[in-house]
Order: C-alpha cells, then sequence, then structure tokens
C-alpha cells in the first residue's frame, strides 16, 4: 500500500474560555467540583498499562481545606520503580518502531479528549488539588497542556521532514532515532501542563518515560493518565509512580539504560542529579540527556520614563496570580524614586482590593500556597522582615493556616538591594522591593544582573526606546524570557517558548521544536546508487 506525505494539522492555541455565570462550561465545571470535593478517589499507580497498588497509602487534601480529604495515593517503593523501568524498556521496540504518524495521531486524540470531555475534570483536579483559581487552571491544566500536544506533534513533524541536500547517484537522508533506554520525567506541582508535556514530549518521539509526579499533583496527574491511556499509548511507554524522590532517583539514576531526564523543579534537586549522572557515567549505555528548567529570582526593571499604572498592574498580576508559585513570577522589582509614591499608592489599592480563599469561590483572585512546609518557610521570611532592620513589611504580611495555607499577598521593601528576600526563591505571594534614585538607573542594571544567580524571566518597563534597546543588551543573560513593558509571566506555548540559563536550566525551550530535538539521536545515512568500482583517483593518472 503506497503512502502520500502527511501533514499534521495546523496547531492553533486553545482558546481560554471564560467560565460566565451560567455558562456551559461553568455548569459542567461546577459539577466536576462537586464530584471531587465529595467522593474520596482512590489512585494507584499505573506500570505497564495496569493500576498498581501498595501496602503503602498517603491521604490527599486540598491546600485551602486541610480538614477536607478528597483522596488517597498508594505510594511506591523500589519494587515499583523497578517494575516501572522493566514495563517501559519491555514496550520501547514496538513503541520506537510505531510510525510516527500513528504517535502523531494518539497524542492529538489526548488534546482532544482534554479539549472536550475532560476539560473540567482535569481543570477541577487542579483547582481543588492544587489550589487554583478557574482562569489559572484554564489556561495551565487546559489550554496550555492541549497547546503543548498539539504543537509538538506539528514541531514533530517538522523534525522528521528536515532532510539534508543529496547530491548526484547519492540520496542522503537523516533518521532520528529515540534515544536508546529510558527517559525519566520528573514534574512538579505548580503547573498540570508541565505535568503533561514532560513525559509526552519524549514519548511522542518515540522514547519510553518512567515519570514522578510531585506528592502534591497527583490527583491532576491520575486525570493526564486516564486521558492518555484513553487516547491509545500503549502500555509501558509511560509508567506513573508515585515513589519518593531518594527512592525512585537512586534506581534510576542508576541503571544502565537510562538515557535521559525530563525534569522541571528546584535548581539544588537538579544539580544533584547532574553530579550523581556525572559520577554514575561509566554505567550507561550512552551519554543522558540532560534537560531541566530549574529555579528562579524573576525581576521587573522600572525606568523612569514608565507608565506607573501599567507596572502596578503587571507587579499585581505577576507576583500575585496563582499565589506567586510560578517559576516565572515577579519576585524582585526595582523602581525610581520618581514613580514609587504612584506605584506604592497603585499596590496598596490593588492588593488590599484582593480576595482570597478556596477556589470554587469564583470571586477569589487568590487561593493557598502548596503545603505546610511551603506556608512555613514563607512566613519564616516574612517575619523575619519584619524585624530586620534592612526590610520593613509595607504590604500585607498575614498568615494563617488554621484552614488552609493562607498568606496575604506580601510587598517587601528592602532597604539593603541585596536584602535575602531580593536574593533567594521564595515561590510564594511575597513581591521585593528596591527603590533607586533616578539618576543610578545605569547602575541598578550592573546591581539586578550580579544579585540573583538565576536567568529565567524578567520585565522592562520605559516609554524610551533607546533605553529599551541598552538595557535589552546589558541584561542579554539576565533572562531566557524577556519582557518589554508586560509581565515576566504567561508564556504561550508556540509564542513564546520557556526556559532560562545560568542557574535556571539547561534553557531547551519546551514549547518550541528546541525541546523535542533533545529527544531524539540523529542517524545519518548515504545511499550510493552508482558506487566506484576503481579505487584509483583522476588525479593519479600520469
Amino acid at each position: 500500500m503506497s503512502e502520500n506525505t502527511v501533514f499534521v494539522p495546523r496547531a492553533v492555541n486553545e482558546p481560554v474560555k471564560d467560565y460566565l455565570p451560567d455558562s456551559p462550561e461553568r455548569v459542567d465545571l461546577e459539577k466536576a467540583l462537586y464530584e471531587i470535593y465529595f467522593n474520596v478517589k482512590e489512585i494507584p499507580m499505573f506500570i505497564g498499562g495496569k493500576e498498581v497498588t501498595s501496602d503503602k497509602i498517603l491521604p490527599i487534601y486540598p491546600p485551602h481545606k486541610i480538614s477536607h480529604k478528597i483522596g488517597e495515593y498508594h505510594q511506591g517503593s523500589a519494587e515499583h520503580v523497578n517494575m516501572a523501568i522493566g514495563a517501559a524498556l519491555s514496550a520501547r521496540e514496538s513503541w520506537a518502531n510505531m510510525c510516527w504518524k500513528e504517535r502523531a495521531s494518539i497524542f492529538l486524540k489526548a488534546a482532544s479528549l482534554l479539549a472536550g470531555p475532560y476539560r473540567a475534570k482535569i481543570n477541577a483536579a487542579t483547582m481543588i488539588g492544587q489550589s487554583k483559581t478557574v482562569h489559572q487552571a484554564e489556561i495551565d491544566a487546559a489550554c496550555e497542556t492541549i497547546d503543548f500536544l498539539r504543537f509538538n506533534v506539528q514541531y514533530m513533524e517538522e523534525i522528521y521532514n528536515k532532510q539534508p541536500e543529496s547530491s548526484e547517484h547519492v540520496w542522503n537522508r537523516i533518521e532520528q532515532r529515540p534515544l536508546e533506554g529510558f527517559v525519566f520525567a520528573l514534574t512538579p506541582f505548580n503547573f498540570t501542563s508541565i505535568a503533561g508535556n514532560l513525559p509526552t514530549a519524549p514519548a511522542m518521539m518515540g522514547n519510553v518515560v518512567v515519570w514522578k509526579a510531585s506528592k502534591t499533583q497527583v490527583y491532576s496527574a491520575s486525570v493526564l493518565m486516564e486521558v492518555f491511556r484513553e487516547a491509545g499509548v500503549p502500555d509501558g511507554v509511560i509508567n506513573l509512580v508515585f515513589a519518593s524522590g531518594p527512592v525512585i532517583g537512586d534506581i534510576v539514576l542508576n541503571h544502565p539504560d537510562f538515557a535521559g531526564i525530563h525534569f522541571t523543579g528546584s535548581t539544588g534537586v537538579f544539580n544533584g542529579m547532574w553530579k550523581t549522572v556525572g559520577n554514575n557515567i561509566d554505567k550507561y549505555k550512552t551519554y543522558p540527556r540532560l534537560v531541566g528548567e530549574t529555579g528562579g529570582k524573576d525581576f521587573v526593571m522600572v525606568h523612569p520614563s514608565a507608565n506607573a499604572e501599567q507596572v502596578v498592574t503587571a507587579l499585581t498580576r505577576g507576583a500575585f496570580e496563582y499565589q506567586g508559585q510560578k517559576c516565572s513570577a515577579a519576585s524582585r522589582a526595582y523602581i525610581p524614586e520618581s514613580l514609587w509614591g504612584d506605584v506604592k499608592a497603585g499596590l496598596e489599592a490593588d492588593l488590599g482590593s484582593i480576595k482570597m480563599g478556596a477556589p470554587e469561590d469564583f470571586t477569589n483572585f487568590m487561593c493557598a500556597v502548596i503545603d505546610e512546609a511551603s506556608f512555613d518557610l514563607l512566613e519564616g521570611f516574612i517575619e523575619r522582615a519584619k524585624e530586620d532592620k534592612d526590610a520593613d513589611v509595607i504590604i500585607g504580611g498575614k498568615c494563617d493556616k488554621s484552614e488552609g495555607y493562607y498568606i496575604e499577598p506580601t510587598v517587601i521593601q528592602a532597604k539593603d538591594p541585596k536584602y535575602i528576600t531580593m536574593v533567594e526563591e521564595l515561590f510564594g505571594p511575597v513581591l521585593t522591593i528596591y527603590v533607586y534614585k533616578d539618576v543610578n538607573y545605569e547602575k541598578t542594571l550592573d546591581l539586578l544582573d550580579e544579585t540573583s544567580p538565576y536567568g529565567l524571566t524578567g520585565a522592562i518597563f520605559a516609554a524610551d526606546r533607546q533605553v529599551i534597546q541598552s538595557t535589552m543588551k546589558r541584561l542579554v543573560n539576565a533572562a531566557g524570557n524577556f519582557y518589554i513593558n508586560d509581565k515576566p509571566t504567561g508564556a504561550v506555548v508556540g509564542q513564546q517558548p520557556f526556559g532560562g540559563a545560568r542557574a535556571s536550566g539547561t534553557n531547551d525551550k519546551a514549547g518550541s521544536y528546541l525541546n523535542l530535538l533533545r529527544w531524539v539521536s540523529p542517524r545519518t545515512i548515504k545511499e550510493s546508487f552508482l558506487p566506484p568500482v576503481d579505487y584509483r583517483y583522476p588525479f593519479m593518472q600520469e
């Protein structure tokens, strides 16, 4: 049977629904929220296409209602990790040999399932399990996950169709092989879409995956697994294991068939894994691919020519949407003295009007931080700032974990530009501001660039075009995603590929073809149609 050249449907960003009162999507979502709140779900692991249970069952509580159990999951052991690796390797050959068009169909179907029958369920699971507002869940769990799947399929087609030049009587081609072994996907709590992308991007390119989801994101991870299975991902291609980090890391990083890691999480964890891989390099069949997006201390740099009202909105949204629990969240800002009065007044008005509470109340702008450890860490920084002479808590600062892990949107004004909350990643609703003298703009750029080891996202606000140009050049290495007159959050798949360098990761740009190239090992093939029959070259004639 002959096959014509096939082009996948062109990817278009999934439209964001508004969830207005009485709209069909809101009615469906409210039903899904009720279903999750009032039915305790038992969540097994998924290994080799089977639901796998263990002797250790752990409860799941919403961060905003810590007394209300919504589920329980089975924690895995070393036995389950080895089982997952075995299942992945057993599935590898048939999956790698499957035509890429068939793999494309599977993941396009997964996108359609999320856009349709699973949309309410994945959003509700994210809202309750990870304490996200409806808007934050919609742009993440639904839209961005769908975008990752559809755009990655399109990038896959482009990668496979990109071929080298050939010469007369010679056909040159490149075969994009999956990696030799299995890929380990380690996903964070804060974005359901990241949890969806990290295992599927390597799988799309023919790899098999062992996936560990964050313990605070188990609920929505299980829904994603339902979608993958219904879409037709074969048994063993993606294996979801709920083992602890040390247990799964020790086994995976010591396995001879370990071929790569797709990671989003803390810089410290990624650095530790990198060191382990280096120490174990002689154990592996091939050099593993290490792809990681790690920490950030994301900045907003404000020039005296900026519009103060625009700056205020960018800081309010950039620092406090999803409680600041985004790797891209605005965490430090540099404000000129001439604008500080207006910016401070605007922040006081904005933050004074913000409602905070459970996500099923659609009038709330913020919910709870993810768990008690995060709450305690953030509270500690806030209380310290209240006492230190080098900083003042000028807005917010109240913390309450009696019902849920609630922390008010908090603004710290640092007198020392290298005060601890200007330097360390906090991952919560805390913004630290340093006010500089207008004449010191250039010096403040130097200060900004040297204060943090990270290089993830950053923004500049200015009306002066020459200032924008010079600042972009001066901060060329300070952010992998750079924003001009916009908040440093909200990267869209296919539009702003995401990732940073320095201590923020390998900058392999999730949401672009660059990331998918990390999950293939190209083989160059040369076929000669008229091979030579004499070893002698023309220059050898007498």
